[in-house]
């Protein structure tokens, strides 16, 4: 079936989604309040450092904090407070005047005051497993202490509260034991792992030009942060050719939102699979841009793919494209996933702390599509058997799943239904039904689905879910997928009424009640990071705005062709 036969809701076609993602290598991201406070400490001499500052006092939350929800605002607060820090120490050294001291000033003392209370020796939250948590949280608190340190010796108008204070603690299991080791190795020269090259920033000063980095299209790790601590200070002009691209990507990704800057970046390879996976499923026959197709062969080493150059290769990246390439009759062979396999499941990384639901999923997706043709058939069946089975014991007892690369478990559990219902033996019936009964109770009121409030991203995986796992109740999923339907299209005319509203400049937070998200993501998409708050796991959170705009056309596209056009 084409895309001209196919019903889909008004809006953007997949075509138009297509040819967006065909020309853009970086990939749309979101905003991030964690990258963009660690470029105002390291890198004052990037162009939009002004703007960059207005945009984490402009973000603060209410409590203080930035970032969020719940434990999700510690790593966003802790940089975006250090970050501040270190304007008001350059103004006072007389390095970089600041205008707007007072709210300066007063983001900070709110910032320290938030800290301090979730800082608190006496409590023990447990903190969600973002990248590189292990490193930052404890670089960032000594950093901070350390600025604090400074405050004794010479004091600042506005932060006069803090002088005598205390000093924060890492939470309980976060030592720096881990860091210092890192630290230790990268001094004596060692070859660091290309894994810890996106969190490079948290070495200090031997980042700063370490040998054992080198940058891909002058990104270091696809981090801005990263790239601007192996930079260090200044500009570097007369620099080298690798110091040049480098500061040539800071000032490309700092453009995607006028000053502020994205997380992860370029993410070209998972933005590439994870829309063509979710456009071909939902319009069968679509022809996408050859461009697309050809990235994701070349982007294929050894191992795999990575998510996007200067990252290293991994099984959920690697499964994503050998599933997208195999939906646009594009095959390649999944026989470099046998790296990543163990005694029970497959890593996503040849070595790794927590493994992933989501990651397994797709490597079973992957395997699927592969198997009825392979010449090692019961080798691939034996794969297939076992990943099923790892995840039917990853099941939560509500009938969800939950995944070390999302926030939500609306995501883990689509991916896990998505895997089981296509290649999964009898013995998933089980699994799926449970599911279903899952997405079906957590409805909210007004037709979405969400872990903190209703989410258009959330409110597509779980209509997915529903109409790819049976239930006891076909009527009941129909009336569920109909209301979800109904709240994307309202969501889809909201996006177009601020599409033509005030042209305002990004600023953090979301749905979640968190201040308000950025309204612009480097494809004049106005309002879009708004509808799509941050939930996917890098630093802090994330939106890849072209993946979940995908997803949200390819759900209210199959509830047409599966339910509406059936009543």
């Amino acid at each position: 079936m084409s895309t001209t036969r196919t019903a889909r809701p008004a809006g953007v076609s997949p075509q138009d989604l297509l040819a967006e993602i065909a020309v853009d290598p970086m990939g749309q991201v979101t905003a991030s309040v964690y990258e963009t406070a660690r470029l105002v400490a390291s890198a004052p001499w990037l162009s939009g450092h002004r703007r960059r500052i207005e945009f984490l006092i402009r973000g603060q939350n209410p409590d203080g904090t930035w970032g969020g929800p719940g434990p999700y605002v510690l790593v966003p607060t802790l940089s975006a407070v250090e970050a501040l820090l270190t304007v008001v120490s350059a103004a006072r050294h007389g390095e970089r005047a600041v205008s707007g001291h007072r709210d300066v000033a007063g983001a900070v003392h709110r910032g320290l005051h938030a800290l301090f209370a979730r800082l608190d020796p006496q409590s023990r939250a447990v903190l969600p497993d973002t990248i590189g948590a292990e490193f930052l949280i404890p670089w960032l608190v000594g950093e901070i202490n350390r600025h604090l340190d400074a405050l004794e010796k010479h004091p600042v108008p506005g932060l006069d509260a803090w002088h005598g204070s205390g000093r924060l603690h890492t939470p309980d299991g976060w030592d720096s034991a881990p860091l210092d080791r890192l630290r230790h190795a990268a001094g004596q020269g060692h070859t660091l792992p290309p894994k810890v090259w996106h969190s490079l920033e948290a070495l200090g000063g031997t980042a700063v030009q370490a040998p054992q980095v080198r940058p891909v299209g002058g990104a270091v790790g696809c981090s801005p942060a990263a790239t601007a601590a192996w930079l260090g200070a200044g500009d570097g002009d007369g620099a080298g050719t690798e110091r040049r691209r480098a500061i040539e990507y800071l000032h490309t990704v700092q453009a995607r939102h006028d000053g502020p800057v994205p997380g992860v970046t370029p993410i070209g390879v998972f933005e590439r699979a994870w829309v063509l996976s979710a456009l071909a499923e939902a319009f069968p026959g679509t022809t996408p841009p050859r461009e697309l197709g050809h990235s994701l062969h070349a982007a294929f080493g050894d191992l795999g793919v990575p998510a996007g150059a200067g990252l290293p290769p991994d099984s959920d990246d690697t499964a994503g494209a050998l599933h997208a390439l195999a939906l646009i009759g594009r095959p390649r062979s999944p026989e470099c996933l046998w790296a990543y396999e163990s005694d029970t499941h497959f890593r996503c990384f040849t070595a790794e702390r927590t493994p992933s639901t989501s990651t397994n999923a797709h490597i079973l997706m992957a395997f699927g599509d592969h198997e009825a043709g392979a010449a090692d058939r019961a080798r691939y069946r034996r794969a297939i058997g076992k990943i099923s089975q790892w995840l039917h014991g990853q099941q939560r007892p509500d009938g969800s799943w939950i995944d070390k690369w999302h926030a939500s478990p609306y995501y883990a559990t689509v991916c896990s239904v998505s895997a089981l219902a296509r290649h999964g033996d009898a013995s998933s019936a089980v699994a799926l039904r449970a599911a279903a009964e899952w997405v079906l109770g957590t409805q909210r009121h007004d037709g979405s689905w969400g872990l903190w409030s209703g989410t258009s991203e959330e409110t597509a995986y779980a209509m997915q879910t529903l109409l790819r796992a049976p239930a006891r109740d076909d009527g009941a999923v129909r009336h569920a997928v109909l209301r979800g339907d109904a709240f994307l299209a309202a969501q889809d005319g909201a996006a177009h009424r601020d599409h033509d509203g005030p042209d305002d400049h990004d600023a953090p937070g979301g749905r979640h009640g968190h201040g308000r998200h950025g309204e612009y993501d480097g494809h004049g998409h106005r309002g879009d990071a708004r509808r799509y708050p941050p939930l996917w796991h890098d630093k802090d959170l994330y939106a890849p705005v072209a993946v979940i705009r995908a997803e949200t056309l390819a759900a209210r596209t199959l509830a047409r062709t599966r339910i509406l056009e059936r009543q």
